[in-house]
């Protein structure tokens, strides 16, 4: 868990890493390093997803997490962790204004074409079925960054921005704005991840669970927990995988070799 304080001009003035094994932070320890973080005037979460209604920054309320965790089945991995997070510093700073900033954000204005489902009317109507993205805080942080170092006007520059890490996505990104990106109505889709699959055949999972009766939790459970480099290379952590790799192990360089290739399917 990460934790900064930052001045008016966006440096860093203070900072503290919290360990989280399995995504959980002691409330005892997020005092702490609040308190030696200094004083601070408000707070900002990161936010996974933000659905269809929240396509911008907004100040934290009550009944606007309630609606958060409404949406905590479309990104089952890092919602619940970010409210918990959420709950414990309100519960320590209950005076200080805090906001949240979402990761789906950046994506809720691509256009019709990079968003939308060939899926039927009534479906997407009724069930706001559409690519969300992700990763959309490190994907605009990303573009400025690069705009700013190639000396260029933002509002003339095409990018396309990678995240990298155990989540991964990528990000077209033009004048400023996302026209599209890999992951879609949940994180699972687009790259190959950590222990994430990536985008499968959908009619695989269908035949999974029609002709092996597997159940939806498990399949849910295996696509976010025990796929992509995990299920490939029998490990997460790439620095195993390059190791391996660079020894020739055949599994390793079949886990590598699926994680470095893109396919372009828009």
């Amino acid at each position: 868990m990460k934790l900064r304080v930052l001045a008016s001009d966006d440096s860093v003035v203070a900072a503290e890493d919290l360990l989280a094994p399995r995504g959980r932070t002691d409330a005892a320890a997020i005092g702490g390093a609040m308190e030696r973080l200094g004083g601070f005037d408000a707070v900002g979460h990161r936010i996974v997803h933000g659905g269809t209604e929240f396509s911008e920054p907004v100040v934290i309320t009550p009944k606007i997490v309630d609606r958060l965790r409404a949406l905590t089945d479309l990104a089952p991995l890092h919602q619940p962790k970010s409210l918990a997070a959420l709950d414990a510093v309100t519960a320590l700073a209950p005076d200080v204004p805090a906001v949240a900033c979402f990761d789906t954000a950046f994506h809720a204005g691509m256009p019709a074409a990079a968003a939308t489902y060939a899926l039927p009317a009534e479906w997407r109507a009724r069930w706001s079925l559409r690519r969300f993205g992700f990763h959309g805080l490190s994907h605009a942080y990303a573009f400025r960054r690069a705009a700013d170092l190639l000396g260029r006007n933002p509002g003339r520059l095409r990018v396309v921005t990678c995240h990298l890490g155990a989540g991964a996505s990528l990000a077209a990104v033009r004048d400023g704005r996302s026209v599209d990106t890999t992951m879609g109505f949940t994180p699972l889709e687009g790259l190959v991840m950590a222990t994430r699959s990536g985008s499968v055949d959908p009619g695989l999972v269908l035949w999974l669970e029609e002709h092996v009766g597997t159940p939806p939790a498990e399949l849910a459970a295996t696509l976010e927990h025990r796929s992509g480099l995990l299920g490939l290379a029998g490990t997460a952590d790439m620095r195993v995988v390059l190791e391996r790799a660079a020894a020739d192990d055949a599994v390793a360089c079949l886990a590598w070799t699926s994680m470095s290739t893109v396919s372009v399917q828009r």
